[in-house]
This record gives structure tokens, C-alpha cells and sequence, in this order.
């Protein structure tokens, strides 16, 4: 397509595009809160003004499964001899002559872009298990002249690092892939447009006069945001728009946001690449058009599909070992919508409605991951419609308004991959960014630590030194003081890596796109993940209250466990072992933030696993409240007998409690020693709601108001019946589910994961008491 005619930015064109618009903090220097804050039209109605489907969308959404279901069968065209960029790739299509929102990945539809810059190995990897191979001169490139991150992040690696991944106490690190985690306000772009940008960029540039570490390290940071800026001007350049300029209309809005963020996409494979905040900004465009007649209700709507079906064509080039911690190919498109303002209006607006329903327009999907900010201020028949939604799709997650901003998360936070709280434009310099580290598995650590720093799988292989509990019946005061010392070197270890890890993507894969779309001065939390938890509280809750007897082997090696007496489980609301759960948040929590991290980034736990508690489970052995793996007499790992750990901050599936129970000992958790996200994915079956749809729909209303005030922070939200999903999930049907903090189609997960769902409680009654 033809460049787009070039007109000079003028003031008169910024005066044309902000016409109407309220407010003028926001108009000499770059703030999307600020202008939110004058401008959004809270929404108080129903959803009885939305539109549906139309004919093209339809055929558009057509195309793009057919398109995916056909890889699927064969394999994924994949780039080999060119390496991923913004705009030196031609522009992709779904169908160029009905697209209303332009902008894709790569240069066609679902072909996979080759990044190595997190690592070379990696990336060859996915390569070679999809059958194809990378060209040779990009092969010599990234192995003979260019670092990636994988290579300076292990030549700086400690030997404890080294022992703690070999042993899979510490694993999913983004050591070979991008880190993910970091959100840009991409609607920047859209209200500013990318000629503004950078002339605040350099502005901020030239102001930066003492030169020290820092200094210049930041002066070469805001001198890639400013040079990929112009990369996202040539990207919008591809298809014919001059985003240079700031949008006109809701249409152009949309469509600079999606230039934004599909830059993003082309470059950066992370942990999570999530879109942020997004709804209530182009709100008010629509708001605007809506009032002029410029476009309808359903040409609005259809804007809001087109682009949602550009979202659901993000996908990355992963390797099977990826898979196999992060299954069901999310891309945790986090969306986030709803919430209060400081002013003490709700911050519902019709484009909130009108994403969520594209779940009915162009049917139900993973992505984008649609987040509510919950509180109970927010109107019924929102509330209403998002419970009669979410009974209907199970593909909607909730976060406590509430919850959060007791830890300084603001009016216009949203949330990073699956719970993770940004607050992105933050002017107190907190939580704008995250580090992202994945997660360890605590329960390891106590096992390793009872056997004197010997593995709890592979017992000659040591991993730290401790001096080992020989106790002939466990006491639980000894096993924590074992468990705290285990922590002080599991915490120290997790540090360091993060600090190396994140000293060296900012070396040689800095986000310079995602952080163009963000002020220059930024504040980073470091994401620090817990795996295992509810077997660790339970099984410290048996040493406590039950008896819990060692079983050694000859040379006084402990690789089971005899558990006898009643003891209370985490989850079902019994104050003593919900003691226990919070103490060990605030053991691990504290330790981590004694340390120094990279650019004095602040501490923030995750009970967090998405899938990987299935692939953790497989690398831990027996506990006192659940069989582990063990090691056959040829020395192979049998896990024929493997209870998985059960997701995030979710209860053991061996508790007792029902939903409300599960809930209750939630909320009770301490947030501010886990900010970064508490996890529960529940499955509650609609009869044990109420006996009409309409019964079941207002009580899971009154449930989420009281789990949200009374300190709950997250919650994936599936109604259903295991009976009536069990064969299609094994079957491999399309099943969309929220399984940890994201949502998936069941057919991509793996025999393993599948059944780990399955074997989680679908609770049909909500209070077992």
C-alpha cells in the first residue's frame, strides 16, 4: 500500500483531534490518566444498546480460524532467514480489502517471527521441533559476533544458581526468552500521536545533565524509545497511516492503539505481553463520535471486534519445554476494564461492554484475557452482566479494587499477564514496570531442607548446605527453623538471578518499544513467585497438629512420610492453618525484600503457577500430605504416582471446605506480602448457586462483592459442571476455561494438565460447614 501523504503536525492538527475534549494538564505533557480523568462518561445502564455481529466481521472471524485450524493440522509457517522486527517486515493482512483495523504480527497471517535475541538455542529450538532450519548466516551472527541475553546471563550465573535450576527448586526463569511483564500506555499513540512522543522523549533526554552509572544508562534507554518510535511510525507507514499525528476519530484510535501494540508484538516474545488499560480510553472517543454522528453504535462495535480479532492473532514461536510450564499457547492479551476513580465515580463505561461482547459477536476465546476491576460501588447491572457473562463463557477474571489500592495501586492500574498490578503512569514512581521472574518451589525447598540440603528426588545430589532434621517425629518447631534457613538460601539465590537476569536484558534485549509508550522515569517491581504453596502450608499444618513420622533410608535419608491424626488443611476457613499460610508469605516476602535488587526495583510475591504446577509436581518427591515422585532402582524418575499441586494460592483439592470456605481463607491473606497477585481459578457448579439462571447470576454477584471487601484479590471464575466437561476436555474439544490467572482452550494443554484440571474441585456446594 501506498505511504500515506506526509502533513506537517501542526498545532491546528492537535487542536482538530483534541476538539471537545476536556481539561489541559494532559495536553502539555503526555498523561493518559489525566485525560481519563477529565473525559470518561461513567456508565450506569445495561447492556440493551449493544450491538451484534455483522456480516463482515463474521467472515473475517471465519478466516482467521480456518487459517489457524489448517496450521494446526500441519505446521505453523515459521520465518528462518530474517530476524523479528518492528518495521523492516512487509505488512500483514487477514483480508486487506474488508479489514477496518489494519496491523499483524508478521507478514501474513499466523507466521511465526524467529527472535533470538533472548537466546540463540532457544530460538533454533522451536525451530528444529517444528521441522524447519534457521539460514546459516543468521546462525553465525548470533554465535559468533551478537550476545543474547541467554549468553550474558550464564556467563554470570553463581554455582548456587546453577544447583538451584539443575534441581528444579528454581526453574521457568526467563533466562532464554524475553521477560515480559513490562505494559506501555499504547494509548498514547493514539491521543498523542508518535511526533509528540518523541519530542517529550527527547526532551527528557536533554534534560539529563549529571552523568554517573545511571544517568547514562538511562540516556541510552530514552534514545532507543526515541529510535523505535520512529519504527513505529514506518510500521503505520505500511499500511498507508501517518500515526505520526494523534487519531481524529474512535476508528483511528483504535487503529493507531493496535499499530502500538502489534509493534510490541512483532519484537518482543515475553512472559506476557499485555495490552493494559485500554477500554476506558477509547471510550471516550466513541463518546465523542457518538455525539457528532460521525459513527454508529454498530460501526463502533464492529471497530471494537475487528480489533479483537486482530488480538486473538498474536502468537509466538515457543519450544515444547516452554509448553510444558506455560500450556495451552496463552499470550496473556490482559485487558483491564471497570474499576474506581479517586473521585469516587465508577470508572464503568460502554466500551467496557462492548469488549466483553465480542464474546458473543465473535465467539468465545482465550484472548484477549478480559480483567474486571471489581468493587462493590460499581452499578448492578454491570456487575449483573459481567456474572450472566461469565456463567456463559467462562472467560472472564475479577480483581479487588479495593485489595490493591491499600498497596498504592492507582485509579488506572491494570493488570500484567494473568494478576500482576501495574499502575503504569504512576507519578509517585510506584509500580509503573515489572521485572518478571517466574517462580520457586517453596515445597522443595522445606523437603531438600529436612534431608540437609540433599535434593528430595535425587538424594545424592546436594544443593545447599544445612544441617538436616533428624527428629524420629517431626516437631514443627525444628522443622521451621529448618524451613527458615532453607528460605534465607532459596531467597538469596532467587535475587541473584533476577538481578543478573534483568542487568542483562536491559543489556541486550531492552524493550525499547513497550518503554517509548511510557514516561522516561520509571519505577520497577521484581516479580518473585511462589509454586507448591497449599502443600506447604498443609503439610507444615500436619508436622503442627497431627503426627508426621520421617521414613529413612539406611543412610538416614528421608524419602517418605507416615502422616497419622486429624489436621487442618488451608481452605477450609480454619484459622490455624490460615496462620500458618500467611506466615509463610510473610517469611518468604521479607527475606526478598532485605535484598537489593536491580535498579532498586521493590519486592512483589505472585501466588502464581499458570500451568506449571503440573510440571513442578513432577520434580518434587513425597511430602507429608501428597505422593511425589521417586526414583526407580535404574535411577529413572517414576511419576506414575504424582499428586499435582494445585494451581496459584488455590487449596488442596484434598481440603474440605466448600467454595465460601475456599474464599474465606483466602481473604484472609495478607496482600502487601503478596502484591504482585494471589491466584484462585475456581470451578463451582451453576445448581450449587440457585435453582434458576436468574438466582444464580445475583448470587454470584453478592459472593464477589463480600470476597473482594473482605480482602480477596483475584479470581478466575468458572461455572460449570466437571459432568459436563469432563469427556470433552479429555477428548480434546474446544472447552474454554480459566485455568491460572489466564485463560485457555483445553485442547491445547497437554494428557497431564488436562488431567490435573479435572482432578481439581468443582465445588457443588457452598458452604461445607
Amino acid at each position: 500500500m501506498a505511504t500515506a501523504v506526509k502533513e506537517k503536525i501542526t498545532q491546528d492538527v492537535f487542536e482538530k483531534a483534541w476538539e471537545g475534549f476536556k481539561g489541559e494538564d494532559w495536553k502539555t505533557k503526555a498523561s493518559i490518566s489525566r485525560f481519563v480523568s477529565a473525559n470518561y462518561t461513567p456508565y450506569d445502564g445495561d447492556e440493551s444498546f449493544l450491538a451484534g455481529a455483522t456480516e463482515r466481521s463474521l467472515k473475517m472471524k471465519k478466516i482467521v480460524e480456518e487459517t489457524k485450524a489448517s496450521y494446526e493440522a500441519d505446521r505453523f509457517p515459521m520465518d528462518t532467514d530474517r530476524v523479528a522486527s518492528i518495521d523492516e517486515i512487509p505488512a500483514g493482512y487477514i483480508d486487506q480489502e474488508n479489514e477496518l483495523i489494519y496491523g499483524l504480527q508478521n507478514s501474513e497471517l499466523f507466521r511465526l517471527s524467529f527472535m533470538p535475541k533472548g537466546g540463540i538455542r532457544m530460538a533454533e529450538t522451536t525451530l528444529k521441533e517444528n521441522g524447519y532450519e534457521v539460514a546459516p548466516e543468521i546462525h553465525d551472527i548470533f554465535t559468533k559476533y551478537a550476545t543474547t541475553v541467554n549468553d550474558g546471563i550464564f556467563r554470570a550465573y553463581t554455582q548456587n544458581i546453577r544447583r538451584a535450576r539443575h534441581a528444579h527448586t528454581v526453574t521457568g526463569l526467563p533466562d532464554a526468552y524475553s521477560r515480559g511483564r513490562i505494559i506501555g500506555v499504547y494509548t498514547r499513540l493514539a491521543l498523542y500521536g508518535a511526533d509528540y512522543l518523541m519530542k517529550e522523549k527527547a526532551s527528557d533526554w536533554n534534560k539529563i545533565n549529571d552523568i554517573d552509572e545511571e544517568t547514562i544508562r538511562l540516556r541510552e534507554e530514552i534514545n532507543l524509545q526515541y529510535q523505535a518510535l520512529q519504527q513505529v511510525i514506518n510500521f503505520g507507514e505500511l499500511y498507508g497511516l501517518d500515526v505520526r499525528r494523534p487519531a481524529m476519530n474512535v476508528k483511528e484510535a483504535i487503529q493507531w492503539t493496535n499499530i502500538a501494540f502489534m509493534a510490541v508484538c512483532r519484537v518482543i516474545n515475553g512472559a506476557a505481553t499485555s495490552l493494559g488499560r485500554v477500554p476506558i480510553v477509547l471510550d471516550i472517543f466513541a463518546e465523542r463520535d457518538l455525539a457528532r454522528g460521525t459513527f454508529t453504535e454498530s460501526e463502533i462495535q464492529e471497530f471494537v471486534d475487528d480489533f479483537v480479532l486482530k488480538l486473538r492473532t498474536v502468537k509466538f514461536a515457543r519450544t515444547k519445554a516452554y509448553d510444558a510450564l506455560y500450556s495451552g499457547d496463552p499470550t496473556f492479551i490482559t485487558t483491564s476494564m471497570a474499576g474506581m476513580g479517586n473521585d469516587g465515580r465508577h470508572r464503568i463505561t460502554k466500551m467496557d461492554y462492548r469488549f466483553l461482547n465480542t464474546l458473543d459477536n465473535i465467539g468465545n476465546s482465550p484472548e484477549p484475557n478480559l480483567t474486571v476491576l471489581w468493587a462493590e460501588e460499581l452499578p448492578y447491572a454491570f456487575k449483573r452482566y459481567c456474572m450472566d457473562m461469565s456463567h456463559k463463557h467462562s472467560s472472564i477474571q475479577y480483581e479487588g479494587v479495593s485489595t490493591m489500592a491499600r498497596e498504592g495501586y492507582g485509579e488506572m492500574s491494570c493488570i500484567s499477564c494473568c494478576v500482576s498490578p501495574l499502575d503504569p503512569e504512576n507519578e509517585e514512581g510506584r509500580h509503573n514496570i515489572q521485572y518478571f521472574g517466574a517462580r520457586v518451589n517453596v515445597l522443595k525447598a522445606l523437603l531438600t531442607g529436612l534431608n540437609g540440603g540433599y535434593d528430595d528426588v535425587h538424594s545424592d545430589y546436594k544443593v545447599f548446605d544445612i544441617e538436616p532434621v533428624t527428629d524420629e517425629v517431626l516437631n514443627y518447631d525444628n522443622v521451621l527453623a529448618n524451613f527458615e534457613k532453607s528460605l534465607d538460601w532459596l531467597t538469596s539465590t532467587y535475587v541473584d538471578a533476577l538481578n543478573i537476569i534483568h542487568y542483562m536484558t536491559d543489556k541486550y534485549n531492552y524493550e525499547a518499544v513497550q518503554m517509548a509508550f511510557l514516561p522516561s522515569h520509571q519505577r520497577a517491581n521484581m516479580g518473585f513467585g511462589i509454586c507448591g504453596f497449599a502443600n506447604t502450608v498443609d503439610s507444615l499444618s500436619a508436622i503442627k497438629y497431627g503426627k508426621v513420622t520421617p521414613i529413612r533410608d539406611e543412610n538416614g535419608y528421608i524419602y517418605d512420610y507416615k502422616t497419622e491424626g486429624d489436621f487442618p488443611r488451608y481452605g477450609e476457613d480454619d484459622d490455624r492453618a490460615d496462620e500458618i499460610a500467611k506466615l509463610v508469605m510473610e517469611m518468604f516476602h521479607t527475606r526478598l525484600a532485605s535484598h537489593k535488587l536491580y535498579k532498586n526495583a521493590e519486592a512483589t510475591v505472585s501466588l502464581l503457577t499458570i500451568t506449571s504446577n503440573v510440571a513442578y509436581s513432577k520434580q518434587t518427591g513425597n511430602s507429608p500430605v501428597h505422593r511425589g515422585v521417586y526414583l526407580n532402582e535404574d535411577g529413572s524418575v517414576n511419576t506414575s504416582e504424582v499428586e499435582f499441586f494445585s494451581p496459584g494460592a488455590n487449596p488442596s483439592n484434598k481440603a474440605k471446605g466448600g467454595w465460601l470456605q475456599n474464599l474465606n481463607s483466602l481473604a484472609k491473606l495478607d496482600f502487601s506480602h503478596a502484591n504482585d497477585g494471589i491466584s484462585l481459578t475456581t470451578q463451582v457448579a451453576p445448581q450449587a448457586l440457585g435453582k434458576t439462571r436468574e438466582q444464580q447470576v445475583e448470587n454470584l454477584v453478592d459472593i464477589l462483592d463480600a470476597y473482594f471487601e473482605k480482602g480477596g484479590q483475584h479470581v478466575n471464575l468458572n461455572v460449570m459442571d466437571l459432568n459436563a466437561v469432563y469427556d470433552k476436555i479429555m477428548n480434546g474439544e474446544d472447552v474454554i476455561v480459566r485455568i491460572s490467572g489466564y485463560c485457555v482452550n483445553t485442547k491445547y494443554l497437554t494428557p497431564e494438565q488436562k488431567q490435573e484440571l479435572t482432578q481439581r474441585v468443582f465445588h457443588e456446594v457452598l458452604n461445607n460447614k
